[in-house]
């Protein structure tokens, strides 16, 4: 990269920030619908500044906290998270991260994602979220990543987990008595807050 993509990059992240700050200026809170808040992550990932991207998000989950982000955007943050070494954090993230779209990760990996039947949004975008998807294992910057997200995912925990909340939204699909969906979401809730 160089000395002007990263001054642009930079650039781009001031912006957000002083867009936020007068929109907190200037209506009491942030009225941020065209979701700037969600787009420094990204950046800081292109500039490989680790630290700055783990204070980012910092400020964003105090600033924000009701806010469960967008499928990418938690992807980008488990990043950040891992290569500041906060390991712990990154396999929080990662659980999220795979429980926001249950597509992304394999998406990452390079593995065929295979359309399942279930109650989730991001079912429907699915064939174009892969496609539109940045991230890649064959990325030099992520290979280390990579490697650790392959070994996640391949632990006992982590695979049974799935398989239940996959098993959960699969029933959600077609299930129509009230009660019984009122237990599986909570049970699909308080898989989320697994980790």
């Amino acid at each position: 990269m160089t000395p002007k993509q990263i001054q642009r990059l930079e650039k781009k992240i001031a912006d957000i920030k002083r867009a936020l700050a007068a929109e907190k200026r200037k209506f009491g809170g942030y009225d941020d619908s065209r979701g700037l808040r969600y787009l420094p992550t990204r950046y800081y990932l292109q500039l490989g500044d680790y630290k700055g991207g783990v204070t980012y998000t910092r400020w964003f989950a105090k600033t924000f906290p009701d806010d469960i982000g967008f499928p990418d955007f938690l992807f980008e943050w488990t990043v950040l998270l891992f290569k500041a070494g906060k390991f712990d954090q990154a396999r929080s993230k990662a659980w999220q991260t795979f429980c926001s779209n249950t597509y992304i990760l394999d998406t990452f990996l390079g593995n065929p994602a295979q359309p399942i039947a279930k109650y989730e949004w991001s079912n429907l975008a699915q064939e174009s979220f892969t496609d539109q998807f940045p991230y890649s294992q064959q990325q030099a910057e992520l290979q280390d990543f990579s490697q650790w997200l392959v070994e996640l995912l391949s632990t006992d925990l982590f695979k049974t987990r799935k398989d239940r909340y996959i098993a959960i939204q699969q029933r959600l699909a077609t299930e129509d008595d009230q009660e019984t969906r009122r237990y599986l979401l909570n049970e699909a809730h308080q898989l989320e807050e697994w980790f």
